[in-house]
């Protein structure tokens, strides 16, 4: 019998061929297999049962086999179709651990070229790989590289805290050790930046970021309980006067604004934003050493609390015996459910939730 024949190692389990159980040799190896037709002999209706490994090879094509079960006209033609599929996805299985294991082996190499003194992390796979660079001031960079099928060919996705975009120049030849220098020199272009804003960090209290990482731009420094100013400095030119915009009621504010263009000529670059900004702004800015964080976390009149989601107060009446602070998302949503409020454009005219005084607010794009 061709069946038989053509796969010794099945046995038949009825008289009228129906039914085959035992094992296929694909590729020198054997697999379990137990095909039964019914008794009308129709294949479409047959069922097929494998081991584990021979299902995992057969998975992908579970539609192409159902169809060829219907389409065969017998079932010799059908077991030689399944053994023709199982084999190929054999071949393609094993090129496939192949090209994996010449990757794994040339990113290895990499990391050896780059010392692995440079590595925090390595997934399991190998596809992504976190390199850490220290800078001259101890602070701690992380570069993450998120490699693809065809690395090094291909140019890996890269993330880094960095306060400008980083572009990763890549080549067909480029190794690990390539990207972390490129890295490296754009770390030490910003040591001036870094030392500014970290000066910044230890002398003011800072209400936003609550956390600043590397790539952060901005600081919002507590002037009083009620008044902040936030500062957006160039990473590339941080000695230069940032863009300021202060918070607080407009009656508080306005003298600050004043003070600034009137003294704006003052900024020294030489000196530090602390020392230029207190000077344009005759202040002198709360600093840790002499008051606590909670004197400048006013809770929202709305929702009483300081802190909603990454949002802080930063909406405050105008009137001198209110001076309220609200969070601008619970203020917008206060005004918008009263029939009094109207809204022009992107701004809310309203009336203070606690003194009625008229309010207005902006609406932020979120």
């Amino acid at each position: 019998m061709d069946i038989l024949h053509d796969f010794p190692y099945l046995t038949l389990q009825d008289i009228k061929g129906l039914h085959y159980d035992g094992f296929i040799e694909l590729k020198g190896a054997l697999y379990r297999l137990e095909v039964k037709v019914p008794a009308s002999g129709s294949l479409s209706e047959a069922t097929v049962k494998c081991d584990a490994n021979f299902t995992r090879i057969l998975n992908p094509f579970s539609d192409i086999i159902k169809q060829r079960l219907s389409q065969c006209d017998s079932l010799h033609g059908f077991l030689k179709e399944i053994q023709s599929i199982a084999e190929n996805q054999l071949d393609r299985n094993a090129v496939a651990a192949t090209d994996s294991t010449m990757f794994c082996r040339q990113l290895l190499d990499h990391i050896e070229l780059l010392g692995w003194d440079k590595l925090e992390y390595v997934s399991d796979d190998f596809r992504e790989v976190h390199m850490v660079f220290t800078d001259v001031a101890r602070r701690k960079h992380v570069m993450k590289l998120y490699t693809g099928k065809q690395y090094p060919r291909d140019c890996p996705k890269c993330s880094v805290q960095l306060p400008v975009k980083f572009d990763l120049h890549w080549s067909a030849h480029a190794t690990l050790t390539d990207a972390y220098g490129q890295f490296e020199v754009s770390v030490d272009t910003f040591q001036d930046f870094w030392n500014k804003m970290a000066e910044i960090d230890a002398k003011t209290w800072v209400l936003e970021p609550e956390k600043p990482t590397h790539a952060a731009k901005h600081r919002r420094i507590a002037i009083n309980p009620s008044v902040s100013v936030q500062i957006t400095v160039d990473p590339n030119n941080p000695r230069v006067l940032p863009d300021c915009m202060f918070l607080g009621s407009d009656q508080a504010i306005k003298p600050l604004r004043q003070s600034m263009n009137a003294n704006i000529s003052a900024w020294n670059e030489e000196s530090g934003i602390l020392d230029n900004l207190g000077r344009l702004l005759n202040v002198t800015f709360p600093s840790p050493a002499t008051s606590t964080k909670e004197e400048f976390r006013l809770e929202c009149g709305i929702c009483y609390s300081y802190r909603l989601e990454e949002e802080i107060p930063s909406e405050v009446c105008n009137e001198s015996r209110c001076q309220q602070v609200f969070h601008q998302t619970c203020l917008v949503d206060w005004l918008r459910a009263l029939s009094s409020s109207r809204q022009s454009f992107n701004t809310i005219f309203g009336n203070c939730p606690y003194c009625e005084k008229a309010m207005t607010v902006k609406l932020m794009a979120r």
